[in-house]
């Protein structure tokens, strides 16, 4: 009887979760007695067997001022025995388990061998197969049958990915390039990547194009010549804005090689427009069995060199120069620097910027907590002078980072995002001039802005890139008669785009209008909508990119798939894996 009147009594109490404050002591009809475990002595309180109102309302005014503790959902007995909740009772699913077919399943693994660079082989692992049976409607006839076959399907993805972007590209008008030199395991490749601007939302797009094996020596014939290739077999020839590489000489002399042509071949058309000339023939069997005439002659589109590899040259040459012809601050420079390097173990000595970063890491500590670790570490102790300077070293070479970061972009870095940068650049180098002590006074002065890029601060190109750029127009040019100037030069632009001859119902006041009431506008890239001339210049002078650093990102994916591991993989099918991988291919596919 009394436990069959304690499972009565401990209904209401065993839902609620604050039940274990209060003890059972009696029943009496529907009601309840308990004692509150929180109460000094024996504090009997009464409620409803169905109802624990009276006990909230105790808890809240004896004891508002303690913590309360829910019990565990389940509850416990006297006894400590853990009662269970019910169990539901399970729902009877009436649909079949989906079925992946065959098409998905290669998709789907071919997305997971390209994107993490595993070696084809994968697929033929017993591990990675039963795996796969896992999956429902991935039988055995369903699986890869071996790498060959797998291969296989490999090649047919990557000649519709080629389709799609061949189709993307007839639709766009203007295009940009980046090309450099990749060497790796006695192995060289030339890399290309394309980039475009969506005419709808102005957003940056890019990809992969090539990334081919060249044998023999890197003269500057060979690598026009791939150059070429690669824009033709994509359709590119005319719609190529401009091709950025780094400053190599076989790079430079390419395209200025080109460019000598291109003027030589003008002025022999001018030639022969004045009087009349007669025909020459010439014998086809002749022209197709020798190619001694041909050779050395291709066409490229212009040039634009890297500004992020000739930020790096000022930062490393240029810098070292000065510090040769300083031998006082050449000698405190090493100093500091050795014992930083005892500090650390620097990635890549081709990444100045990350050089930079570490020295600001190690300044940051305050000299006596640096010192403290230094000797921890049984390293020698950094003086107050070379603490100094190296603070006043990253000071002036502060703003050399901050633009790399920004010209090394690519979603949201545009052509006329080069000129603003360097002149912030420069204003921000000159203002620090004043903070300097004697042994840097002089640094500031090695960071020619003007010397490296002096054909470039004067390039129409850049020009109007940056003041069709909503973001800047004109605001990054202080003196009123820069603005002036450029002012002047968009607005010739903008007529010569409307010029048609004698015809012409466009006057120059209409382009004026048009400049105006643009560089009155907003900074939003929307603006453009409202200026379909200037639109069009946007897309012509901004589709380009002021860094070849796309390209150098695909060579440190390239790095992870051709492995000393697997040395015997083919040039064609590395290249292959590696492009799809950099489009990301099928992960667009697959979602």
């Amino acid at each position: 009887l009394e436990r069959s009147a304690v499972a009565l009594t401990k209904t209401s109490l065993d839902a609620w979760e604050y039940g274990h404050y209060f003890a059972f002591v009696a029943r009496r009809d529907k009601n309840v007695t308990v004692r509150c475990k929180l109460c000094p002595g024996q504090k009997h309180l009464s409620t409803s067997v169905n109802s624990t109102s009276n006990l909230s309302k105790h808890l809240e005014r004896q004891h508002g001022s303690t913590k309360l503790v829910s019990k565990n959902i389940r509850g416990e007995r006297e006894d400590g025995t853990v009662t269970a909740p019910t169990p539901k009772q399970p729902r009877l699913n009436f649909q079949q388990p989906q079925v992946t077919t065959k098409a998905e399943l290669n998709r789907l693994v071919a997305s997971f061998i390209v994107e993490d660079m595993l070696p084809i082989s994968t697929v033929e692992s017993p591990s990675f197969r039963n795996i796969l049976r896992r999956i429902p409607g991935s039988g055995s006839e369903r699986l890869p049958s071996d790498s060959k076959t797998f291969a296989n399907y490999l090649d047919q993805c990557y000649e519709k990915m080629e389709t799609q972007l061949k189709q993307t590209f007839e639709r766009l008008e203007f295009v940009s390039t980046t090309a450099d030199i990749w060497t790796t395991c006695n192995k060289s490749f030339l890399g290309m990547t394309c980039h475009w601007i969506d005419p709808d939302n102005f957003q940056r797009e890019k990809a992969a194009i090539a990334c081919k094996r060249i044998k023999g020596r890197h003269t500057y014939d060979v690598v026009a010549s791939e150059i070429e290739q690669g824009h033709s077999s994509y359709g590119l020839a005319h719609k190529v804005t401009a091709t950025v590489t780094d400053n190599g000489s076989n790079f430079v002399k390419a395209f200025k090689m080109s460019e000598c042509q291109a003027t030589a071949f003008d002025g022999e058309e001018e030639e022969m427009d004045d009087g009349d000339q007669e025909p020459v023939f010439t014998d086809m069997e002749d022209v197709l069995c020798s190619g001694d005439d041909t050779e050395g002659q291709f066409s490229l589109p212009p040039h634009f060199r890297c500004a992020s590899h000739t930020l790096n040259l000022i930062s490393t040459n240029d810098v070292n120069k000065w510090f040769t012809a300083n031998s006082e601050s050449k000698a405190m420079y090493r100093s500091a620097t050795a014992k930083c390097s005892a500090l650390w173990t620097k990635a890549s000595a081709l990444l100045w910027n990350s050089f930079h970063d570490a020295l600001s890491r190690i300044i940051a500590l305050p000299l006596h907590t640096l010192n403290s670790l230094c000797s921890r570490l049984e390293i020698k102790a950094f003086t107050e002078k070379e603490y100094q300077f190296l603070r006043e070293y990253c000071a002036v070479m502060k703003p050399i980072t901050v633009a790399l970061d920004i010209l090394q972009g690519e979603d949201h870095c545009y052509y006329g995002a080069l000129l603003p940068t360097l002149e912030s650049l420069m204003s921000r180098t000159v203002a620090l001039k004043p903070g300097l002590s004697r042994m840097t006074a002089g640094l500031a002065d090695a960071i020619a802005i003007k010397t490296r890029f002096g054909s470039v601060m004067d390039s129409k190109e850049a020009l109007l890139a940056a003041c069709t750029l909503p973001k800047f127009k004109l605001r990054w040019l202080k003196e009123e008669n820069r603005r002036e100037v450029l002012r002047t030069l968009l607005t010739a632009d903008v007529s010569d785009f409307f010029d048609f001859g004698e015809e012409d119902d466009v006057t120059p006041y209409d382009s004026e209008t048009e400049v105006i009431d643009f560089l009155k506008s907003g900074s939003e890239m929307e603006v453009l909508n409202r200026f379909p001339t200037i639109k069009t210049l946007f897309m012509r002078y901004n589709t380009a990119i002021p860094s070849s650093a796309p390209v150098e990102r695909l060579f440190s994916r390239g790095s992870l798939v051709l492995s000393p591991r697997r040395n015997r993989l083919s040039d064609k099918r590395f290249e292959r894996v590696l492009l799809m991988r950099y489009n990301h291919f099928f992960d667009k596919c697959v979602n």
